[in-house]
């Protein structure tokens, strides 16, 4: 594991925060050993060098606890965004377990984004923080078919695993769902996919979807992403079928979006499974409100 210096982990976000209502955010990591060929953290914009390298930011626990104690005010930290927290060196390095550890010793809540089964290790601490602070659980599942995922995110989970990882957290007490995205057009945009993830979420006990139809694209991202498409979809013109739909654009909408979504939307209301970013926000949070104003009468 190479470290590199870091000033600063713990950021605050732009306010008001609509992502998920996150307060700040935290990235221990740098670059992904994950492999995802539709990675947006790959394009040039991020600078990231060599992003299949992992690498840990040094002395990184000291600098997040001097962070948070010298925060005004407590809120959601947030991790995930640009590399995934629970990569295979945090099995040995703890880096994530003791950074969330410090969350909940300085009062704050956590939201964390992931595609591995390797947080439930940390159900503990999730625990002890939602005792008082916000959890909100993030797992990525863009596909059922662990097939598929094998050769699109081989370096992770599988969806299966990922979906018994959302049963214990859930089961646990945690507010617990899924990033249904990116979803793949000509790949994964059907209704037989989002179908099968719908029902096997509500199975595990899923409190919310929330979801992105099509992708992102530019950069050296897109090249990579075409490459990959050539070597493990060979021979059924992907590549091609996205640069005549695509061209150059950055935002990549799954041609049957718009009814994918009229499928999603009406699956999860007869589950009633959140899946609006207001309702999932209101819902992780709403318990820890009220304790907040019912303090005064204490």
């Amino acid at each position: 594991m190479d470290y590199i210096p870091a000033k600063t982990i713990v950021t605050k976000t732009k306010a008001p925060s609509k992502w998920f209502g996150i307060d700040y955010n935290m990235n221990i990591y740098k670059g992904c050993c994950h492999g995802c060929i539709y990675c947006d953290s790959r394009s040039d914009c991020y600078g990231v060098e060599h992003f299949d390298r992992v690498r840990a930011k040094e002395d990184a626990l000291r600098i997040i606890r001097d962070d948070l104690r010298r925060k005004t005010r407590s809120g959601v930290v947030g991790t995930g965004a640009m590399s995934d927290p629970y990569n295979p060196f945090e099995r040995e390095l703890l880096l994530s377990r003791h950074a969330l550890e410090l969350c909940d010793a300085f009062g704050f809540g956590t939201a964390i984004a992931t595609k591995s089964d390797l947080l439930v290790r940390d159900m503990d601490v999730l625990q002890s923080i939602a005792r008082y602070s916000p959890v909100l659980l993030k797992i990525t599942v863009t596909t059922a078919d662990d097939h598929l995922a094998a050769k699109i995110e081989p370096g992770v989970s599988s969806p299966s695993q990922r979906l018994a990882m959302i049963g214990k957290l859930s089961r646990a007490g945690l507010y617990t769902g899924i990033l249904l995205m990116p979803v793949l057009p000509f790949i994964e945009d059907n209704q037989e996919n989002v179908g099968e993830i719908i029902r096997r979420a509500e199975d595990a006990g899923a409190r919310f979807i929330y979801p992105a139809f099509g992708m992102t694209l530019r950069g050296n991202q897109r090249a990579w992403y075409y490459q990959k498409l050539e070597e493990l979809f060979p021979g059924e013109g992907l590549a091609a079928a996205y640069g005549k739909k695509y061209g150059e654009s950055y935002q990549c909408v799954s041609p049957r979006a718009k009814k994918l979504w009229e499928y999603f939307a009406s699956q999860c209301e007869k589950r009633q499974i959140a899946y609006r970013m207001a309702d999932i926000i209101s819902q992780y949070k709403r318990p820890y409100r009220t304790q907040q104003m019912s303090l005064p009468f204490l």
